[in-house]
């Protein structure tokens, strides 16, 4: 099978690392399962936030590019990202929860039949958080277990991304045509996509918009979004698709963590295809995901060099008890 299985992670720009991870951790109560920098850019940290085991399908990333000025929304990106919480429930605990700790939110909403919440981060990120209640498809993951979110309410994984386009009917083809989505749903200028298993972890939501100007990537944005492929053979399948298609990508990309494949496949809309595996515990126990500076081993010659350019940040949680938050 050389489908896509569905959504592998996020990766956003933030203004602060240092902020990035206590609004990850101790509001959203997500387990920071790597820190690590740009493979790129060895100069910017790399953070994944994840389920309790990092999880394919489960993690938001962020770089934090030095000097980076803020991003504008419009139209042409990678809008919001949605997180998956188990139930009608735990919105309304998410409610009381944002308003306590002063993060804003539109209050709780209905699209495509299922429940959501938005909110915004410092930076004026966009998420959601989208409930499973009727949900069916692609499983979630697993809570952060000591995570400071009661169980029951917590965030198991990522949910449908938005994506707003100026030129929706190039987008759709593109979708349909060479990624294999299917559309299965419209509601006024939003339609729903999925792949694979379909439901919430395998769905895009796709807003046709031509009236906001241009979006411009700055922190506060989305940097790209990732799809699951089983492993290096499915990948190298849809490296000679998107060649067969005329798309031009970044062919096959050793990160350590996954395998991936990198392919603008609209103006402003990077999409990456990455492998389930080897994942994130390789070069860190369970206990202590998350703790230490982690390089790949390329890059590990390199490490004092690389301690010096990025500041350290305490991400030491393993010896923190944390009171679930009821």
């Amino acid at each position: 099978m050389n489908e896509i299985k569905g959504i592998h992670h996020v990766t956003a720009i933030t203004s602060s690392a240092e902020k990035n991870y206590e609004f990850f951790t101790y509001v959203l109560g997500m387990r920071l399962v790597k820190k690590t920098v740009n493979q790129d850019d060895i100069q910017t940290y790399h953070l994944f936030f994840a389920d309790d085991a990092g999880s394919a399908g489960t993690d938001m990333t962020f770089f934090d590019f030095p000097g980076i000025a803020k991003g504008v929304h419009g139209t042409n990106e990678i809008s919001k990202t949605s997180f998956r919480v188990p139930s009608d429930a735990a919105l309304d605990y998410w409610v009381k929860r944002l308003d306590r700790l002063e993060v804003k939110h539109t209050g709780i909403k209905e699209q495509f039949g299922k429940k959501n919440l938005s909110f915004v981060d410092f930076d004026d990120q966009q998420y959601q958080l989208i409930s499973d209640e009727v949900n069916e498809g692609v499983a979630a993951g697993t809570p952060w277990q000591k995570g400071p979110v009661p169980l029951e309410y917590a965030i198991t994984g990522l949910g449908p991304i938005h994506v707003r386009v100026a030129h929706f009917d190039h987008f759709k083809e593109i979708l349909e045509k060479v990624l294999l989505f299917k559309e299965i749903d419209k509601a006024g200028s939003n339609h729903l996509f999925e792949v694979g298993e379909g439901g919430n972890g395998a769905q895009i939501i796709v807003e046709h918009n031509v009236i906001l100007p241009q979006a411009r990537q700055g922190y506060g944005t989305v940097h790209h979004a990732a799809f699951r492929v089983e492993d290096r053979s499915v990948l190298e399948h849809w490296i000679a698709r998107l060649q067969d298609f005329g798309l031009q990508s970044s062919g096959y990309v050793d990160r350590h963590f996954f395998e991936s494949l990198y392919a603008r496949v609209a103006p402003q809309i990077l999409f990456e295809f990455a492998t389930d595996g080897p994942g994130f515990m390789g070069d860190e126990p369970y206990e202590t995901l998350g703790e230490k500076l982690s390089l790949p081993p390329f890059l590990e010659p390199r490490r004092e060099q690389i301690e010096k350019l990025v500041r350290p940040i305490d991400t030491v949680r393993s010896t923190i008890e944390f009171n679930k938050e009821v």
